[in-house]
C-alpha cells in the first residue's frame, strides 16, 4: 500500500470513529430527555424510541447509570434518571440563584463607581465571570461574562485565592504563573505577600496585570456558611481605576461583597440566617 494510500485510510477510520463518538453521544442525550419525559423506561422502548438495537442502548444505559446519571429500578427493572444530574443542576442552580441576589446590588456598585463590575467565581484553575453590569455612561465596553481569566492576573482570582484552605492555593500556585503584561505578578512569593495583604484589607487589586491600561479591585463574597463563594470587582481603564482610587474604590466593592453576602444568608460573627 501506497503511504498516501495509508493516510487517507487512517483520516477515514479517525473521521469515522469520531463520527461514531458524536453519535453516541447525540443518542445518549436523547436516553436524557426521554427519560425525563417519562419518570421510568424498559430498555425497549427507548430502542423503539430511537429506532435502535436494544443492545446500543443498553451500551448507552450503562455508560450513563457508571456517572449517575441514570439508574435502574431494581423492582420493575425499568431504568430512570439518576441523582448525578441533581448535583449537575444544583451548581447551575447555585450560581443563578448566587447572579440573581447580587443584581442589584452589582447594579448599585455600577452606578456609584461609574465602571464595569463582575461577578466570579472559582472554576477549576480558572475565575469565571457569571454576571456584570455596565456603567450608565459607558459606550463602549468588553463583556467578560462567561469568560475564564487567570487567577494570578485578576483581582477576582486574587480575592478567591486568598482566602482558599492553603493546601488547595499552594497546589494552584505550584503551577507556572504565565506573564500576560510587563507587570503581571509571577514570582509566588511576591503573589503570596500580596494575598497575606488581601486578607488584611478586605480587597484585591490588579494593576495592568491581565491587560495593559485595565486596572480592577475586588472583594469577597461570602455563603451563608460562611465561605468565600464568590467576587465582586470594579474594573475599568488605568486613567480612570488609578492608584489613587484604589482606597476608594476598595472600600466600595468591600461593602458591596458584605452587601451581597447578606442576601445569601451571611451574618459577620453568628451563623445561618
Amino acid at each position: 500500500m501506497l503511504q498516501g494510500e495509508s493516510y487517507s485510510c487512517c483520516a477515514m477510520s479517525t473521521g469515522f470513529v469520531t463520527r461514531n463518538k458524536v453519535q453516541s453521544l447525540d443518542r445518549a442525550l436523547e436516553i436524557l430527555k426521554l427519560l425525563g419525559s417519562e419518570p421510568e423506561m424498559r430498555v425497549t422502548d427507548l430502542a423503539r424510541r430511537l429506532e435502535v438495537h436494544k443492545s446500543t442502548v443498553f451500551r448507552l444505559l450503562s455508560t450513563l447509570e457508571e456517572h449517575g446519571l441514570v439508574e435502574q429500578n431494581p423492582s420493575s427493572e425499568k431504568y430512570r434518571l439518576g441523582y448525578g444530574l441533581v448535583r449537575l443542576a444544583g451548581s447551575v442552580v447555585a450560581e443563578l440563584d448566587l447572579a440573581r441576589a447580587s443584581r442589584p446590588v452589582l447594579e448599585e456598585l455600577a452606578r456609584r463607581s461609574g465602571e464595569t463590575v463582575n461577578l466570579a467565581i472559582l472554576q477549576g484553575n480558572q475565575v469565571v465571570n457569571i454576571d456584570q453590569i455596565a456603567a450608565p455612561n459607558l459606550v463602549v465596553n468588553v463583556n467578560w461574562v462567561g469568560k475564564q481569566t487567570p487567577l494570578h492576573a485578576t483581582s477576582n482570582g486574587k480575592v478567591l485565592l486568598a482566602y482558599l484552605p492553603d493546601e488547595e492555593r499552594h497546589r494552584l500556585l505550584a503551577q507556572s504563573l504565565p506573564r500576560l503584561t510587563p507587570r503581571t505578578i509571577t514570582d509566588v512569593r511576591t503573589l503570596e505577600k500580596q494575598l497575606r495583604r488581601v486578607l488584611k484589607d478586605g480587597y484585591a487589586f490588579t494593576l495592568e496585570e491581565l491587560e495593559v491600561g485595565l486596572n480592577a479591585v475586588a472583594a469577597p463574597v461570602r455563603a451563608a456558611d460562611g465561605r468565600v463563594q464568590a467576587a465582586v470587582s470594579v474594573a475599568g481603564p488605568a486613567y480612570r481605576v488609578s492608584p489613587q482610587r484604589l482606597t476608594e474604590l476598595g472600600e466600595m466593592t468591600r461593602e458591596a461583597g458584605e452587601a451581597i453576602s447578606r442576601r445569601l444568608g451571611y451574618i459577620p460573627g453568628g451563623g445561618k440566617a
